[in-house]
């Protein structure tokens, strides 16, 4: 149990604690706006997605919006189930509906095959927009699923070689989970963001959601490159 001090004592130390809390915050603010500078690379090929409308692209995936943020959820096309870490981060989010009003999309992606996505969905009563990419390289490219036999294993910016002799707790085969971030110029798509493993933490809100895009949360009080849109924090 934690050591039992006077009011005074615990004051102090609090304030201490304090201070080493904002500075983890002023971090994250400038983090958060490098990563606001990242530069993007245009996604060339023509992927294709079963959804519950039927085939979709990635740019149909934006909805009209600039941004789309897609959750990468584990579940392999043998399964009945989706992984539990991944269900268990879709159950916490809240309302999202923050994410549309500031011109970004959000969207589920798996490569099992869309009716056991739906059957799932339906049986955890979700309203998330969950897409199919069994057939296409979505998983491979964006190194969601790996398979040597199909592309070079590589997980959270590491080789296989790297994963192996780091002892690192994700595996060199199978189903992985991630988060990655596309900007729609037009009708060309560009990937701005990925981020895996723990990496993915904590995004189970609006803001947490929109810091992982170019965009960001869009308030005044960021730090972000010239004429990106931005709104008074209150008001």
């Amino acid at each position: 149990m934690p050591p039992i001090v006077s009011p005074d004592e615990w004051l102090q130390r609090r304030k201490a604690l304090l201070e080493e809390e904002k500075e983890l915050t002023q971090h994250f603010d400038r983090v958060n706006a490098a990563r606001r500078r990242l530069p993007m690379t245009r996604v060339t090929k023509d992927y294709r997605f079963d959804g519950p409308n039927g085939k979709v692209s990635l740019l149909d995936m934006f909805e009209g919006r600039r941004q789309l943020v897609i959750y990468h959820f584990m579940f392999d096309p043998g399964w009945e189930k989706g992984c539990v870490g991944c269900t268990g981060l879709v159950d916490e989010m809240g309302d999202l509906s923050l994410l549309n009003a500031r011109n970004t999309t959000f969207a589920l992606v798996s490569r099992a095959p869309l009716e056991k996505l739906q059957r799932f969905k339906t049986q955890k009563g979700w309203n998330r927009t969950w897409y199919s990419s069994q057939g296409s390289d979505f998983n491979y490219d964006f190194h969601v699923t790996l398979d040597e036999k199909v592309r070079p294993v590589e997980y959270n910016y590491r080789s296989k070689a790297e994963i192996e002799s780091l002892g690192a707790p994700s595996g060199t085969q199978g189903e992985e989970h991630g988060l990655s971030v596309f900007f729609r110029v037009g009708n060309e798509v560009f990937h701005t963001y990925s981020t895996y493993a723990r990496g993915t933490e904590s995004i189970t809100d609006s803001y947490a959601l929109l810091d992982r895009t170019p965009y960001g949360r869009q308030e005044s009080f960021e730090d972000s490159p010239e004429g990106w849109p931005q709104k008074p924090t209150y008001g």
